[in-house]
């Protein structure tokens, strides 16, 4: 393929290939938990952010507006 020269593409395959490809990745990446610990990237960020702000069982409520 040379640069710069269009190459026709059938609009139906190239959305269906594209859209296909983009569904694997987000299920892949964000939607399947992860096997070491059951976890899916999103609760993974809660927890850290969470055991940042010091938000545990055993301590007090904080109130989020603060």
């Amino acid at each position: 393929m040379d640069i710069g020269t269009i190459q026709p593409v059938d609009i139906d395959e190239q959305m269906r290939t594209a859209y296909l490809d983009y569904s694997m990745s987000v299920i892949v990446a964000r939607a399947l938990p992860d096997a070491r610990d059951g976890l899916k990237p999103v609760h993974r960020r809660i927890l850290f952010a969470m055991q940042e702000l010091g938000l545990r069982s055993n301590t007090a409520y904080k109130k989020s507006a603060r």
